[in-house]
C-alpha cells in the first residue's frame, strides 16, 4: 500500500450515493451490485444479536443473516495426515431463523426495491440511536403511488429484543387499493422462502476467510407455532446441542378493517395482515421479535423467555423502546466520541467505526466478540486475539464495564484453556487461537496454536483495564488465575541459554504476523511474554501484601509453589529481545533476516493477498509480512524501545508488510505518526478508515471488521493525540496533522471522564466528572480537575518527515554473517491445466 502514499488521502466513497453526514451513513440510490457490502454496513445489532442489512421484503440480498453470539454447530475437523493435538472438533456460526421478514405486496405486486420504479428512495443508519431507517417512495406498474417507511432496531437496553415497523401510504390511487404485508419468521440455515434467493457468501471459492458450509440439517424443529398474531419457532442443533427459540408479535395500525390470516410449519411462520386502503390512508405494522438462545436449555423453556419479553416490550411501547436506545447510545457517545474539526468525511467515518464497536459489544455481555461482531459468518463466528489487542482497550477509555465483560468472558474460557496447555504438553493455560466454544478451532496449527502469544495478549488487555480503572475487584474474581496460569505457561514453554550470561528463549511459535510461522525468538511474542511474566509477578506481590486472605486462597486454589514468582521475574528480566547491530533494527526472529527480501513494489495487485494466490511454503521462504509484527510490538510495548530504535524498525518492516490483514494500517498510522512519518500516518488512517465503507479488502460481505474499527481509535488517539498509559501513567504527545484545526476526545481514567481537546498549538484538559487525574505531556506532569483545566503550550506536532516510504524493500544491508540481502518476486504460474502436467 505504501507505494499509493500520498499528503492527500483520496475519499474512496461515491458521495453522490452515499453524502457524507456526520452522524448518519446514508443512501441515496440501491445498487445490486455490491448487495453483500451494504447489507453489512446496513447491519444492525447489539452484541448478542445482529440483523444483517437485507431489504424487509426479502430479496434481493447476497447473503440472508441473522445471527446471536456464540450459537454455533460443530463438526468433526478431519485431518488428511492428523496428529496428536491437532483440532478436533470445528465451531460454526449458525444463521438463526430469519424474523426480519416483512413482505409488501400492492394489487398483489410485490416491492422489490432494486427493480421498482422509485421515485424517491434513502436508507439511513443513525449512529445516535442505532435504527436503521428506509423511506422511498414506489410507483407501482398499474401507475398508484405508494409511500414505504420501515425501520429496525436491535435493542441495547433489552438484549433479546428487535424491533421493526412497516408503514405504507398510498399517496394517489384511482379506487381503492388492496394491501398485504407478510411478516414471517424463516428457517434460512435449513429452509428456502418462496423464492430460494441463494447465497453467495458461505462458503464459496477457497478464501479462508469464508465460512465453511454444512451438508446436513443443522437446526433441529422442535417447535413451531401460529396463534393469533404472535408467530414462534424453535430448535435444538444437531451436534452442539444447542437451543433457539425467537417469537414475534405484532402491533397493527389501519384506519379501516383488516384481515390476519396465520400459519407455521416447522421451519416458517407466517402472520398476513391485508386490506383495502384509500388515497391518504397509511397501514402500519410494528413488529416485536425476541431471541433466546442457550447450550442447552429446553426450547419450550426459551419460547416462554421469549413470550416474557414480547409482553414486556408490547406494554413498554415502540416510542418507549427508541428513548431507551437513544438513551443508551447517548451514553455511549459521551465516552467514545472524537471529535474532528472541518474534516467532515474523516468525522463520519470514525464515527461509524466506533458505532460498529458498539454493535459488537454493546450487550455481548460474557460473550466474546467475534471478528466479525454479528454482522456476518466471516471467519466461521470465531473470537480471535483482536478482541484483546484492538477492541479492548477502546472499551476500557470509552465503556469500561463493557471492557470488563470481555475480559470475564476469558475468565470463564480458562479451564479449557487449563486442558489445552496440558494437551501441549505444557503447564498453566493456553487460550486457543480461534474458537467460540472455549476448545481450539483451529485447522492449521502453524499459523493458528503456534501463536501462542494470545495468552500474554490476554493479560496485556487485562492489566490496561486494571491500570485504566482500579479494579482490582476484577483481578480477584479471576484474573489472577490468569495471570499466574499464563505466567506459569510462559516460564514452561521457553528455556534457558547460557554462554556465559543466561537467556530466556522461546522456540516454536508463530507471531501475529501469519506469513512467518514457527520461528525461534518471535520478538513480539517475547516482548509481551516478558510483559505478561512481570505484571503476573507484580500482581502476585501485590496480592501477597495487601490481601492475605486472598492470597492464602489463590495460593490454595491453584498450588502456588515457593519460587514460582521468582522464576517469573527472572524469565522476564532475561528474556532474549533479538536485535541485529549491523542492521540497527530488530529481527521478527532469530532467523527472519537470513530470508531472502519479497520485493512488493514488483508484486502485481491481482497477485494480492498473498495467501489466495501462493503456497504457504513459498510465502514462508521470504521477509514479507501479512501484517504488522515488530511493528505492533513498538506501539504496545513503546516505552521499551527507543524512538530511533521504533523509526529504524518502521522504516525496515514497513515496506515488506503487504496489508493483506486489516489489523496493518491500524497499528502503522500509530507508529508513522510517532516517527515523524506524518503523511504516511495520513494514508494509513485513511485506509483504516474505509476498510469497511469502501471494501478495501473485498470481503466486507462476510461482515465487519471489528478489531480494525477499534484500531481506527488507537489510530486517532494514540497514534495522532499522543496517548500513551505505560506504568499506568497517562502521557501525552501529540502528532496533529496539519490539515486538522482540532481534535477533541475522552478518557475513563479510575472513574474520572478526562477531556482532551488538541489544537495546533496547545493540548487542553479538563475533567468532567470525578477526581483530578494526573497527566504528562512531554515529560511534565500536570494535575487537572473539574475546577482546574489545564492548558499546555506545544511548540511542535513533533518530527516530520514528508513523502512515503514506498514498496522498495531496503536490501543491499549485510546480515551477521556478511552475507547481502535481496529481494526477489517468485514466479506465479496460472491456468495450469490437467494435459498440461507430466503423465
Amino acid at each position: 500500500m505504501s507505494a499509493a502514499l500520498g499528503s492527500s488521502p483520496v475519499d474512496p466513497m461515491d458521495r453522490t450515493r452515499f453524502p457524507i453526514d456526520p452522524w448518519r451513513l446514508v443512501e441515496k440510490r440501491t445498487d445490486r451490485n455490491d448487495l453483500g457490502v451494504t447489507e453489512s454496513l446496513f447491519a444492525v445489532a447489539n452484541g448478542y444479536l445482529g440483523m444483517r442489512g437485507n431489504p424487509a421484503e426479502g430479496r434481493d440480498a447476497h447473503a440472508h443473516g441473522t445471527f446471536i453470539n456464540g450459537f454455533h454447530e460443530t463438526w468433526q475437523i478431519h485431518h488428511a495426515e492428523a496428529a496428536f493435538g491437532f483440532a478436533r472438533t470445528g465451531q460454526t456460526l449458525v444463521n438463526v431463523p430469519d424474523a426480519k421478514v416483512l413482505k409488501l405486496y400492492i394489487d398483489d405486486e410485490p416491492l422489490n426495491v432494486n427493480f421498482a420504479d422509485l421515485e424517491e428512495y434513502e436508507r439511513v443508519l443513525d449512529f445516535r440511536d442505532g435504527v436503521l431507517r428506509r423511506s422511498l417512495i414506489w410507483r407501482t406498474p398499474s401507475g398508484k403511488r405508494i409511500k414505504v417507511v420501515s425501520s429496525r432496531m436491535v435493542s441495547m437496553a433489552q438484549r433479546h429484543l428487535a424491533i421493526l415497523s412497516l408503514e405504507v401510504t398510498v399517496l394517489s390511487s384511482a379506487g381503492s387499493t388492496p394491501v398485504l404485508i407478510s411478516s414471517q419468521i424463516l428457517n434460512r440455515q435449513d429452509g428456502k422462502d418462496e423464492y430460494d434467493v441463494p447465497s453467495a457468501a458461505m462458503g464459496e471459492g477457497r478464501d479462508p476467510r469464508k465460512a465453511a458450509q454444512f451438508t446436513e440439517r443443522v437446526l433441529q424443529p422442535i417447535m413451531s407455532d401460529a396463534t393469533d398474531e404472535r408467530l414462534a419457532l424453535g430448535y435444538r442443533c444437531a451436534h452442539s446441542r444447542m437451543t433457539v427459540a425467537v417469537a414475534a408479535d405484532h402491533v397493527v395500525t389501519c384506519p379501516v378493517a383488516y384481515e390476519t390470516i396465520t400459519h407455521h410449519e416447522e421451519d416458517l411462520a407466517k402472520a398476513v395482515f391485508r386490506t383495502e386502503l384509500s388515497e391518504g390512508q397509511t397501514l402500519r405494522v410494528d413488529k416485536f421479535v425476541a431471541y433466546h438462545s442457550s447450550r442447552g436449555v429446553p426450547v419450550r423453556e426459551l419460547a416462554d423467555r421469549c413470550a416474557r419479553t414480547l409482553d414486556r416490550a408490547r406494554q413498554y411501547g415502540i416510542d418507549r423502546a427508541h428513548a431507551a436506545q437513544r438513551e443508551w447510545f447517548s451514553t455511549f457517545w459521551d465516552g467514545a466520541d472524537i471529535v474532528v474539526e472541518d474534516q467532515p468525511a474523516v468525522q463520519q467515518a470514525i464515527r461509524y467505526n466506533l458505532f460498529q464497536i458498539a454493535q459488537a459489544a454493546g450487550r455481548a455481555d460474557v460473550q466474546g466478540v467475534p471478528a466479525k461482531g454479528v454482522t456476518g459468518s466471516g471467519y466461521e463466528g470465531h473470537y480471535f486475539w483482536d478482541t484483546e489487542v484492538y477492541v479492548t482497550p477502546f472499551l476500557t477509555y470509552a465503556a469500561p464495564q463493557i471492557a470488563r465483560n470481555t475480559l470475564v468472558f476469558r475468565c470463564q474460557m480458562l479451564d479449557a484453556a487449563r486442558r489445552r496447555a496440558a494437551e501441549m504438553a505444557l503447564k498453566g493455560a493456553l487460550f486457543p487461537w480461534r474458537t467460540i466454544n472455549g476448545e481450539e478451532a483451529s485447522a492449521y496449527y502453524a499459523a493458528g496454536t503456534a501463536q501462542m502469544h494470545l495468552d500474554a495478549d490476554v493479560a496485556f488487555a487485562m492489566m490496561k483495564y486494571v491500570d485504566a480503572t482500579g479494579d482490582i475487584d476484577f483481578l480477584l474474581r479471576g484474573g489472577f488465575d490468569i495471570l499466574v496460569e499464563t505466567a506459569r505457561f510462559w516460564a514452561d514453554l521457553g528455556f534457558w541459554r547460557s554462554n556465559g550470561d543466561p537467556s530466556f528463549h522461546i522456540h516454536g511459535v508463530t507471531g501475529p504476523d501469519e506469513y512467518t510461522t514457527v520461528v525461534n525468538n518471535n520478538l513480539f511474542t517475547n516482548v509481551m511474554a516478558r510483559y505478561n511474566l512481570e505484571r503476573a509477578a507484580e500482581m502476585v506481590d501485590l496480592l501477597r501484601r495487601d490481601y492475605p486472605d486472598e492470597m492464602a486462597a489463590l495460593t490454595e486454589r491453584l498450588h502456588l509453589k515457593d519460587g514460582e514468582v521468582e522464576e517469573w521475574h527472572r524469565c522476564a528480566a532475561k528474556m532474549h529481545i533479538p536485535f541485529d547491530s549491523r542492521l540497527g533494527i530488530h529481527p521478527q526472529d532469530d532467523q527472519f533476516l537470513a530470508r531472502e527480501v519479497w520485493d512488493l513494489s514488483r508484486t502485481p495487485d491481482e497477485l494480492r493477498p498473498l495467501l489466495l494466490h501462493y503456497h504457504p511454503l513459498v510465502i514462508y521462504r521470504f521477509q514479507v509480512l501479512k501484517q504488522t509484527d515488530v511493528v505492533l510490538a513498538l506501539f504496545l510495548q513503546g516505552d521499551r524501545f527507543t524512538l530511533e530504535e521504533k523509526k529504524a524498525d518502521f522504516e525496515y518492516y514497513d515496506p515488506i508488510t503487504t496489508g493483506d490483514s486489516t489489523l496493518s494500517a491500524v497499528v502503522q498510522a500509530v507508529i508513522a505518526s510517532e516517527v515523524g512519518y506524518h503523511e504516511v500516518a495520513a494514508e494509513y488512517l485513511n485506509h483504516a478508515l474505509y476498510v469497511d465503507l469502501a471494501d478495501l479488502h473485498d470481503n466486507t460481505v462476510d461482515g465487519l471488521h471489528i478489531a480494525s474499527a477499534g484500531g481506527v481509535w488507537a489510530a486517532v488517539v494514540n497514534g495522532i493525540g499522543g496517548m500513551r498509559d505505560h506504568g499506568g501513567t497517562l502521557s501525552f504527545d501529540p502528532r496533529l496533522p496539519v490539515s486538522w484545526p482540532s481534535l477533541e476526545y475522552s478518557l475513563r481514567w479510575h472513574g474520572s471522564q478526562l477531556r482532551v481537546r488538541l489544537t495546533q498549538h496547545a493540548i487542553e484538559f479538563g475533567v468532567s466528572e470525578g477526581d483530578p487525574v494526573t497527566v504528562s505531556v512531554r515529560g511534565t506532569s500536570y494535575d487537572v480537575s473539574a475546577d482546574s483545566p489545564v492548558t499546555v503550550a506545544l511548540a511542535d506536532q513533533g518530527p516530520r518527515i514528508d513523502g512515503a516510504l514506498g514498496d522498495a524493500p531496503l536490501v543491499g544491508g549485510r546480515r551477521a554473517d556478511g552475507t547481502m540481502i535481496t529481494a526477489a518476486v517468485p514466479e506465479a504460474t496460472f491456468g495450469i491445466e490437467e494435459s498440461d502436467l507430466p503423465a
